[in-house]
């Protein structure tokens, strides 16, 4: 199961889906609430959470592998909270994991997190809408500019509430379900070194993880 992450869709996974059944896995990849064709932005992290956990139940899923990309890792860290006996393995890829009583915010450098601040504020909705020099820079930055300008066609404004809601993941914490950490080292979407980036600062933080 493959969860996408901001400015996103289920769509994001395209690509990674049709491979993976290429080799004979099965592939789920859920949408979750104030994305894809959600008109609703007004929308908090439990409610994109139950959304995931939902299409689990619904399905009866057991046994399989919940993949997290960047802002899906904390969609991950809730599910598993709530529905452990059924995941096999947790992946994170370059994705957030955050420490109890965290916000996605907390983890943006000064700089970054004033700069959504003001994006957020200067909606009309409650969402924050990537610039393209932003979009192409820091997340489509090994990307040529004509595919970054296809992609960017969609990214759809991202609710903003879910960035800064503080996550109580005390549960999380206490699991012993097997982890994995995909780093892909040029991603540039949240800046390295100086206690941020995805590894090691996010990835330490699951105990024992196999690194990819």
């Amino acid at each position: 199961m493959l969860v996408h992450g901001s400015w996103a869709d289920a769509h994001f996974w395209d690509g990674v889906a049709a491979e993976l059944r290429s080799r004979g896995h099965v592939v789920y990849t859920p949408e979750y609430a104030g994305h894809g064709k959600d008109p609703n932005k007004k929308v908090t992290h439990a409610m994109i959470t139950k959304s995931v956990v939902d299409f689990i139940t619904k399905w009866n899923l057991r046994n399989f592998v919940l993949v997290g990309h960047s802002f899906g890792g904390t969609v991950i860290q809730k599910v598993a909270e709530q529905v452990p006996d059924r995941i096999k393995r947790l992946v994170f890829w370059d994705a957030f994991v955050l420490k109890d009583g965290e916000s996605v915010a907390d983890e943006f450098p000064p700089q970054m997190r004033q700069g959504f601040e003001q994006l957020r504020a200067s909606s009309t909705d409650d969402t924050i809408m990537l610039p393209f020099p932003l979009f192409r820079d820091s997340f489509v930055n090994t990307a040529t500019f004509e595919e970054a300008k296809w992609m960017y066609e969609g990214v759809t404004p991202e609710p903003a509430k879910p960035f800064f809601e503080k996550l109580d993941l005390k549960a999380f914490y206490s699991l012993s379900t097997p982890k994995s950490y995909v780093y892909f080292y040029q991603d540039n979407a949240l800046p390295q070194g100086e206690g941020y980036g995805w590894h090691p600062n996010m990835s330490r933080r699951l105990g024992q993880f196999r690194l990819i």
